[in-house]
């Protein structure tokens, strides 16, 4: 798949996850779609009234891959509900960091869309011995 249409089918897939978003609480809804071992995983944001048990688009769409066997998470696409770049949280961070440290992360906004790696995001970051 080339990467120009891998980039557009995640946008398209990250879209609909973020339609399934549940976010009562701050109105802030998030869509990722991934691609691991030819697959795609989509995730959405899930609030909490115990904001502590939210979970974040990016985990859930890793967790899933993860959940499913995929162990080698090729590129990642968030997008968020108010058309501005949507950065993972520290959390999101370090669980890419873990499980998808080769992948290419694309940020959308209304103003298009940019291309990280995990060090450009998360610079010296913590990794576990043997990793």
């Amino acid at each position: 798949m080339m990467q120009d249409s891998l980039v557009e089918l995640l946008y398209n897939e990250a879209q609909k996850a973020l339609e399934n978003a549940i976010a009562p609480y701050s109105g802030f809804k998030v869509g990722v779609a991934l691609q691991a071992e030819g697959e795609i995983y989509r995730g959405c944001n899930v609030e909490n009234p115990s904001l502590m048990m939210s979970e974040c688009a990016e985990r859930v769409a890793i967790l899933k891959a993860l959940s499913e066997g995929k162990r080698s998470i090729k590129a990642i696409m968030i997008i968020a509900s108010d058309g501005k770049y949507c950065y993972p949280c520290g959390g999101c961070r370090q669980l890419i960091l873990e499980f998808a440290p080769e992948a290419d992360i694309y940020i959308a906004s209304d103003n298009g869309i940019k291309k990280y790696k995990i060090e450009e995001l998360l610079p010296y970051s913590f990794r576990s011995p043997g990793r």
